[in-house]
């Protein structure tokens, strides 16, 4: 099966270093969880600056991992710009949160977290 997440620019910034890795992981399941629920409660109740906020917060962390979710956070972040209809996001919502969870099992597993 194919990974969600990659290592490569985890392990380029921990240096090769297996243990820092780790941590990084650990500090990933730790931070991003209650982020990405704060951001999905924010956008369900419309607080759009909130919103904001996490989704800026997460995206260099999701980079880290080599996510592919820059577009769908940055969809995101323009939304809580404009006056559109939260509607409008839900798509790219549903693939985050669908990808972060994902990554947040493969994690565990990889690193036996």
């Amino acid at each position: 099966m194919v990974k969600k997440y990659s290592t490569k620019s985890l392990s380029e910034i921990a240096g090769g270093d297996k243990d820092f890795m780790v941590i990084i992981a650990k500090t990933f399941l730790e931070e991003i969880p209650p982020d990405l629920k704060a951001m999905q409660e924010a956008i369900g109740n419309n607080n759009r600056e909130l919103a904001y906020q996490f989704a800026h917060k997460m995206k260099p962390n999701l980079e880290m991992f080599g996510l592919n979710l820059g577009k769908e956070i940055t969809s995101i972040e323009s939304w809580t710009k404009s006056l559109k209809n939260k509607s409008t996001i839900e798509t790219h919502l549903k693939n985050v949160v669908t990808t972060v969870e994902r990554v947040f099992i493969e994690l565990k597993q990889d690193f036996k977290l």
